[in-house]
C-alpha cells in the first residue's frame, strides 16, 4: 500500500488498538508496581487500602520500616552504584581499545577474535558466572597450596562480581564504539597530521569528541545493565549483597510493600537518569572545514 494513500478505517483501527495493548503490556505491570508502592497494606499487591507514604518514610520507631530507614537495603544499593561504577569504567575502557583493535589495525585471525568477543553475549548469566566461579576458585587454591598466597579478589566477593559482570558487559561496549568508530572520517585525522599535529593531540581534539556520544552511551548501558543483573552476580556473590540479590532474598521472606518502594525509586532515577543523558549527548558530528 502507497503510505500517502488513506488507509482503510479496520486498519486505522487496528494499528491504534495494537499500540495500546503493546504499550500497556509494557507498562502497566510498572504503573502498578508504583501505584502499591503507597498503598496502606502489609503486602504488595491488590485491593487498595488508601493512600500511605510509611513504605518511603517509616522510621525504625513505627512498624512499618520504609525504604529510606531500612540501612540493609540502602546499603545494597549502594554496592550495586559501586560495582556499576567499576563495571562501567573498565567496560568503557577496555571497549575503547577493542574497538581501535578492530577498525584500526589489520592481523590474522581479526575475524575470529571479533566473534569470540561476541561469545559472552549468547552464554547463560547463570553458566557465565558459575564458570567464572570455578575457575578463579582453581587459581585461588592453587595459588595457597602452592605459594602460600591467599588471593581474596578471587574469592566470592564484590572485586568477583565486578570481573563477572565485566566478563560480558565489555562486549556491548566495545560494539557500541565500534559501531561509531566504523563511521569516522579518516581524513580528519590526517589532514590533523600534516598540518603538524601530534598523535596525542589529534587523538584528544578530533578522535575523542567524535567518540563521545558512543562513549557516553555505552556507559549509560553498561551501568544499567550491571546494576540490574542478578543471574551472573548471585553466582559470583559474598557477603555484602547488590540490589538485586538483596531483592531476591526479601521476596523468598515474604515480600512487602517497600520492595514497590525500591522499584519506583529506581525507575525515577533511571528516567532521571536517561533524560540527562539525551539533553547532554551531543549529536552532531565533526566535518572538515576549508
Amino acid at each position: 500500500m502507497i503510505a500517502s494513500l488513506p488507509r482503510p478505517l479496520w486498519l486505522r483501527a487496528s494499528t491504534v488498538i495494537y499500540g495500546l495493548l503493546f504499550f500497556a503490556f509494557l507498562f502497566l505491570p510498572l504503573l502498578v508496581v508504583a501505584v502499591f508502592a503507597f498503598n496502606d497494606a502489609a503486602y504488595p499487591a491488590p485491593p487498595w487500602r488508601g493512600f500511605t507514604l510509611d513504605w518511603f518514610l517509616g522510621g525504625f520507631d513505627t512498624a512499618r520500616r520504609g525504604l529510606f530507614a531500612d540501612s540493609a537495603m540502602l546499603g545494597s544499593l549502594w554496592t550495586s552504584v559501586v560495582v556499576a561504577c567499576w563495571v562501567t569504567i573498565l567496560s568503557v575502557l577496555v571497549g575503547t581499545a577493542n574497538a581501535f583493535l578492530i577498525e584500526r589495525t589489520q592481523f590474522r585471525g581479526k575475524q575470529a577474535l571479533s566473534l569470540l568477543m561476541l561469545a559472552p553475549l549468547v552464554i547463560p548469566g547463570v553458566i557465565l558466572g558459575i564458570s567464572i566461579l570455578a575457575f578463579a576458585s582453581r587459581i585461588a587454591n592453587l595459588a595457597d597450596d602452592v605459594w602460600g598466597l591467599e588471593l581474596e579478589f578471587l574469592r566470592p566477593g564484590l572485586p568477583l562480581v565486578v570481573l563477572g559482570q565485566f566478563s560480558y558487559i565489555v562486549s556491548i561496549a566495545t560494539l557500541t564504539i565500534t559501531a561509531r568508530l566504523k563511521r569516522f572520517d579518516l581524513t580528519l585525522e590526517d589532514a590533523a597530521y600534516n598540518l603538524g599535529a601530534t598523535r596525542a593531540a589529534v587523538f584528544a581534539t578530533i578522535t575523542l569528541p567524535y567518540l563521545q556520544p558512543a562513549l557516553i552511551g555505552a556507559a549509560a548501558i553498561s551501568f544499567l545493565m550491571s546494576f540490574e543483573n542478578f543471574n551472573t552476580t548471585l553466582m559470583l556473590v559474598g557477603s555484602d549483597a547488590p540490589l538485586t540479590v538483596m531483592m531476591y532474598g526479601r521476596m523468598r521472606e515474604g515480600a512487602t510493600p517497600v520492595l514497590n518502594a525500591v522499584s519506583l525509586f529506581l525507575m525515577v532515577a533511571s528516567a532521571l537518569l536517561a533524560l540527562t543523558l539525551l539533553r547532554g549527548n551531543p549529536s552532531a558530528e565533526p566535518s572538515a572545514k576549508s
